[in-house]
């Protein structure tokens, strides 16, 4: 899901990261615009990569930020 989650997130200009877990599913984080972060949530929840098979998804510790963490969006191994 790595490749296709950060070409998305590009296109939206959000920021973070995205892991593959050994359990089969994926964990990250998204920063950004709160319109441009619920469109990646949209998009992680209804579409995800040609691959995937999205069961359900969970998004937790939301919560507005003073300034970005990230400077990119990245795939963590």
């Amino acid at each position: 899901m790595s490749r296709y989650t950060e070409e998305e997130a590009r296109k939206l200009g959000v920021v973070g990261w995205v892991k593959n877990t050994s359990q089969g599913t994926v964990t990250g984080q998204v920063q950004g615009p709160e319109d441009k972060v619920n469109a990646m949530k949209s998009w992680l929840t209804k579409v995800g990569s040609p691959s995937s098979r999205i069961d359900r998804t969970n998004f937790s510790n939301e919560k507005e930020i003073s300034k970005l963490d990230f400077s990119g969006f990245s795939t963590r191994y």
